[in-house]
């Protein structure tokens, strides 16, 4: 077994493999401890916020103390922030109607643009076939823009009970500024906020730990199957074998996909729990399993040391336990990973034509793609909400894939270096 272990690990790909899915499992072991929270829990009253650190608007007026810094690219910064591609393709369109050539108007430059508009906005000047509506808009836009290059303070203002008066009880400087720790109510979402405002990030992990769950049954269920039926008809033979054989070609006929669609449909959403999807997952992707261990067992069962071992009057339980099972061990192994891969691509599959486990109970890989295309998130360019999700589920199966290499250049003769 050491040496076995041994031969294993110093497969570069196995290695890989395995150090890939160990980060995804720690992830998904050590997150919740850190962050407890509920991973369907509605957080924002909003969809699709995007990633950052938001802070209370409230706590940072009226709960934390004001530092001054004088940073002379913050004006700027603030300006070009606010200041929209429509707002700067409209100004762009003035400075042209009054003469500007276009060459010397650069639309991303705050600075330089606004100093052209000041320089050549002129309100009572008539311009050759702007209509009314178009004059008032630029009058209004002027507005907007002397708030926003005006360098006073925010003042702060609070009802009088006695006279029902507004009364000033403070101004906020534009070079006023907070320290992030001593507001009180802080929240990093690394992903955003997802169609419902539920914190993508906390669901991911959840999400994986589930369809990891998923395949894991999944692939236990099909492996176990496989297993059996292909040991039973590789080494009994005969008639047990030709009815193994016929409701194996049987389920190969019919898709296992359109198979797993009409069970999944069948069930109901009601009764379609995680553990559900998984089994109905397992039941009906046993199938090639079952093909491949049956034809390492015909090529096993005439060997020496099983002929030995009937010889001695052992019963087939013990000859299939003992002198054939041990050789295919490696490669149920490999059938079994593969088993998992699938699976989980299987329940993604399925979650997204709406077929996969209830909405309401636990999130998996799949409901987040589904609940991201219900939305339009990626017609909309919010790609927090499915890109993720997409890079954990080609990780997950990449890893596998890479073990499975591995291990198959390790016990495969025909493909050791």
């Amino acid at each position: 077994m050491k040496h076995t272990l041994q031969q294993v690990f110093r497969s570069s790909k196995f290695v890989t493999g395995f150090c890939i899915f160990a980060a995804i499992l720690m992830v998904v072991i050590f997150y919740p401890l850190f962050v407890p929270n509920p991973p369907l829990e509605i957080i924002a009253q909003g969809s699709f916020f995007p990633p950052g650190t938001y802070v209370s608007t409230y706590d940072t007026v009226f709960s934390s103390k004001a530092y001054t810094l004088n940073l002379t690219d913050a004006a700027t910064k603030r300006i070009a922030a606010k200041l929209g591609d429509q707002e700067r393709n409209d100004i762009k369109e003035y400075l042209m109607l009054v003469g500007v050539p276009e060459d010397q108007i650069d639309s991303t430059n705050t600075i330089l643009l606004l100093d052209l508009w000041e320089k050549n906005y002129d309100p009572t000047k008539k311009i050759s076939g702007m209509i009314f509506s178009k004059v008032r808009y630029f009058e209004r836009l002027n507005k907007s823009l002397d708030g926003l290059l005006s360098e006073e303070g925010l003042i702060l203002a609070s009802p009088n009970i006695d006279t029902g008066t507004l009364e000033q009880v403070g101004i906020i400087n534009l070079s006023d500024y907070v320290n992030i720790k001593e507001v009180a109510s802080v929240r990093t979402l690394p992903l955003g906020t997802d169609n419902f405002g539920r914190d993508v990030l906390t669901q991911l992990v959840k999400a994986t730990s589930v369809s990891l769950m998923i395949g894991l049954i999944a692939g236990l269920i099909a492996t176990f199957i496989g297993l059996v039926l292909g040991l039973l008809s590789g080494y009994v033979g005969g008639m047990l074998d030709d009815i193994i054989m016929f409701i194996t070609n049987l389920f190969t006929v019919i898709p296992s996909f359109v198979l797993l669609i009409l069970i999944s449909y069948s069930v109901g959403q009601e009764h379609r729990g995680a553990v559900m999807v998984a089994a109905v997952i397992g039941f009906t992707s046993w199938v090639w399993t079952t093909r491949a261990v049956r034809s390492q067992v015909i090529s096993l069962r005439n060997r020496d040391h099983v002929n030995l071992s009937k010889l001695s009057g052992h019963s087939i339980g013990y000859i299939i336990t003992h002198d054939i099972l041990p050789y295919i061990a490696s490669y149920v192994v490999m059938a079994l990973i593969l088993q998992i891969s699938s699976a989980i691509l299987a329940e993604a599959s399925l979650s997204i034509l709406g077929l996969g486990p209830k909405t309401s109970e636990v999130p998996t890989l799949g409901l987040m793609m589904n609940w991201a295309m219900i939305y339009q998130a990626q017609i909309l360019g919010k790609w927090w909400a499915y890109f993720p999700v997409l890079l954990v589920i080609a990780m997950i199966t990449f890893s596998m894939n890479l073990m499975n290499t591995g291990l198959d250049q390790v016990f495969n003769p025909a493909l050791r270096d």
